[in-house]
């Protein structure tokens, strides 16, 4: 059974109208009214599709790029989360380079010039780029929710060899689930409106029950269950930090009632923050100053701040969270919704020709450009990492002749501080193995955030 899909529909509405006129799909009323459209609006939309597309693609392919760039330069940033991230720009780097090109290109020729073998590829995969980009965006919120929401227990299989695991069982699941798309792809020929010969790609399904179980598995596997999970893990992880944000908040309020009454700190009392300061021995000051009173006010300050600093994070993270359920929706809807529609009710989905389809699949396309966005652009320390993957080589070029000399002189330089401090053992919270945030990121992980611990894993 020959069925016109979303990428047939991208031709051109009026020639598909022809077709559709021709076997009696659509009314002759209808076929009289809809002899063509008239020029102008046809060329704006057209322009309109081309600038749409080539923004994408370009914003696209030069994100996932630099993404995939500094993750494989800078070994320090290749940490279980990155790995996921990393299969993910590669996924999208795939939808960018296979499926906007293959989309746009016939669009505007009105033909399908690359062959049957093309068709083949082409069709295959851009079902497995869309596959792993879908699973691998579940497989990040899986792991974000064990490791904010069950933090211990991750720890233990929370490594790269299992997370290249997850990835490689990603793409092999992918590369299976859309086999039948290169084995029902051919090449159509159809007759234009001046009797040229053109030709689309398009899937033969032997009848519609298999048409529609198709359309409706990938309905359910690549959308469907897929946001469902991913409403279920963001969820609980803003649930979990909501909770943490209730926590500090009256951690700290207990902490400025009890301080009046008894002047400092005492020994066990925590009041949210990444510092235990009953555990830090008392550090040598000038003269006149008193270590206790001195003390309790710094480690006082350092807490306010830092406590303040990771609620603003944590609520950052929420609003963030509910930003990529958002949007993964917003992408992907019309695209399932319209395939479904086409599978069930063909006749009524074929009036989506021309620039309506364009522009939904356009917007399944957009998530390739804005996951880069989201998920690596908006976390500081991935912007720190790429400053220091692209600025690595002038720094090297620029210290090869300085560092025998900065070498010797920097090892027999230490201030009276560095004495003292290394004399008393103190631990900064670093070394406490509590890192407090540095801004708003999709990319933390958490430990301990039961207990109002918060640290992003480098």
């Amino acid at each position: 059974m020959e069925t016109f899909t979303i990428h047939d529909m991208l031709i051109n509405s009026t020639e598909l109208n022809k077709i559709l006129c021709s076997i009696g799909v659509k009314n002759i009323s209808d076929c009289d009214s809809e002899q063509g459209p008239p020029p102008e609006p046809k060329d704006i939309n057209q322009t309109v599709r081309i600038i749409l597309y080539s923004l994408i693609f370009l914003l696209s392919v030069l994100g996932n790029s630099l993404i995939i760039a500094v993750l494989v330069r800078n070994k320090r940033m290749r940490t279980v989360t990155n790995l996921f991230l990393l299969s993910l720009a590669v996924s999208d780097l795939m939808v960018s380079l296979v499926c906007i090109p293959f989309t746009l290109i016939p669009n505007l020729m009105k033909d399908f010039i690359f062959g049957i073998s093309i068709c083949k590829l082409v069709m295959y995969f851009m079902g497995v780029s869309v596959s792993v980009s879908t699973f691998n965006l579940v497989a990040i919120s899986l792991e974000r929710y064990s490791a904010i929401c069950n933090p211990l227990t991750s720890r233990a299989w929370q490594t790269k060899s299992h997370a290249a695991k997850v990835i490689t069982a990603t793409w092999v699941a992918s590369l299976i689930l859309m086999l039948p798309y290169p084995i029902s792809s051919t090449l159509k020929s159809f007759t234009r409106l001046d009797n040229s010969t053109g030709h689309m790609c398009r899937l033969m399904w032997p009848n519609s029950v298999i048409q529609q179980s198709w359309y409706v598995s990938l309905l359910l596997l690549l959308f469907l269950i897929p946001g469902i999970v991913m409403m279920m893990a963001y969820g609980l992880i803003s649930l979990e930090l909501y909770r943490g944000i209730k926590f500090e908040l009256s951690s700290r309020k207990s902490s400025r009632e009890r301080q009046p009454s008894t002047g400092s700190i005492k020994p066990g009392d925590s009041d949210g923050c990444y510092l235990q300061p009953s555990k830090r021995k008392s550090v040598t000051l000038g003269a006149g100053i008193s270590p206790n009173s001195t003390s309790t006010f710094l480690v006082g300050r350092v807490c306010s701040n830092s406590s303040t600093s990771n609620l603003m994070a944590k609520k950052r993270v929420i609003r963030m969270l509910l930003v990529i359920v958002f949007l993964f929706f917003l992408c992907w809807t019309p695209v399932y919704v319209v395939n479904a529609w086409q599978a069930f009710d063909p006749r009524s989905a074929y009036r989506l020709t021309g620039a309506p389809i364009s522009f939904i699949h356009l917007l399944s396309y957009i998530s390739a450009c804005v996951n880069p966005i989201i998920y690596c652009f908006m976390n500081k320390r991935f912007r720190q990492g790429m400053l220091a993957t692209f600025t690595c080589c002038q720094c090297t070029k620029r210290g090869l002749g300085r560092s025998s000399s900065s070498g010797r002189s920097a090892g027999t330089r230490m201030t009276r501080g560095d004495k003292a401090q290394s004399k008393t053992g103190t631990k900064s919270p670093e070394h406490n193995g509590h890192t407090p945030p540095s801004g708003a990121s999709t990319q933390f992980t958490y430990t301990g955030i039961r207990g109002s611990a918060w640290s992003e894993r480098t």
